[in-house]
């Protein structure tokens, strides 16, 4: 056997599997740091097993990126008990580098909507769930995963399948990973309202039940609650664009249209990097739901420019 097969090369049979089990462990963890340490962990037991044995690396590489990724919940919903605020998942820009092979809508939406709809889900429903609708495993390879019998795993994914169909937001614009012109065009005008303290035309841009979520982690001014309802939500953006300028703005940021986990997107950046991302949820001509991420411990991975 050549001393550079994938067998004896650990990189070379790691490698084509690297975004993958990356996407695996963001949609488990809602983290890009955790995930990130979820796939070194993943080569680490690759690099140190009988390689020789492995019949299907794939599997084998995923099944153990998907048992770390179990044991981290564990101890990260500890975490989240303690957590100040509402949490958000870590805002990605490039979705393509976590997207499994399957081209199936599931598989490309990795929107906020549907990350916490995956965190209301048990571990085990969302491994379930995530390794057969998303990155195509059989019930008898998600079972041998999940060390549960076929028709538990069956059961785990039927209802983590319910739960989603049940929580998904109906008629709300499907990620794309491009800003469509209306919606640039929506966001300015969203924009233009907010700053100008126009609470009519503001609300008229806003469903009737549009949201907003801060996630500040305690770290940075955030709101501590989710704001409800168009009339709140006005009243909550315009009172925020009010404050004094250097309670959040210095003059050194900027603003840019992005894209943020597939959704348009404003993200501010600091010379040293992004400080705020707000990703914006639409649904036909109006916004149905702003996602606000502040804590700097969940911006460092993004590049400003």
């Amino acid at each position: 056997m050549s001393s550079t097969s994938p067998i004896s090369d650990p990189a070379a049979g790691f490698e084509p599997y690297r975004r993958r089990l990356l996407g695996l462990a963001y949609r488990m963890l809602g983290s890009m740091a955790d995930a990130e340490d979820v796939v070194q962990e993943t080569y680490l037991r690759w690099h140190a097993a009988d390689r020789d044995t492995v019949l299907d690396p794939r599997a084998f590489l995923m099944t153990t990126a998907t048992r770390i990724c179990l044991d981290l919940l564990t101890s990260a919903r500890a975490r989240r008990e303690e957590y100040v605020g509402p949490w958000l998942p870590e805002p990605v820009i490039d979705t393509a580098a976590l997207a499994p092979d399957s081209r199936t809508e599931l598989a490309e939406d990795l929107s906020i909507a549907l990350l916490l709809m995956l965190d209301r889900l048990s571990p085990l429903e969302r491994a379930a769930f995530l390794l057969h609708d998303v990155f195509d495993f059989s019930f008898s390879e998600v079972a041998a995963a999940l060390e549960r019998s076929e028709p538990a795993c069956r059961q785990l994914a039927a209802r983590a399948r319910a739960h989603i169909r049940e929580l998904r937001p109906r008629g709300a614009t499907r990620p794309s990973g491009r800003i469509d012109p209306k919606h640039a065009q929506l966001i300015s005008a969203f924009a233009a309202a907010t700053q100008s303290g126009d609470l009519t035309g503001l609300m008229h841009l806003l469903a009737s039940d549009a949201r907003v979520v801060t996630d500040g982690g305690g770290k940075v001014r955030a709101a501590l609650n989710v704001i409800d309802g168009a009339d709140s939500v006005a009243k909550f953006l315009i009172e925020v664009s009010r404050k004094r300028p250097d309670a959040w703005w210095r003059d050194d940021f900027t603003v840019r249209l992005a894209t943020i986990n597939g959704m348009p997107a404003l993200i501010v950046d600091a010379p040293e990097g992004p400080v705020q991302t707000a990703a914006f949820e639409i649904e036909g001509d109006v916004v149905r739901a702003l996602y606000v991420v502040r804590n700097p411990d969940k911006l460092r991975h993004l590049a400003a420019g």
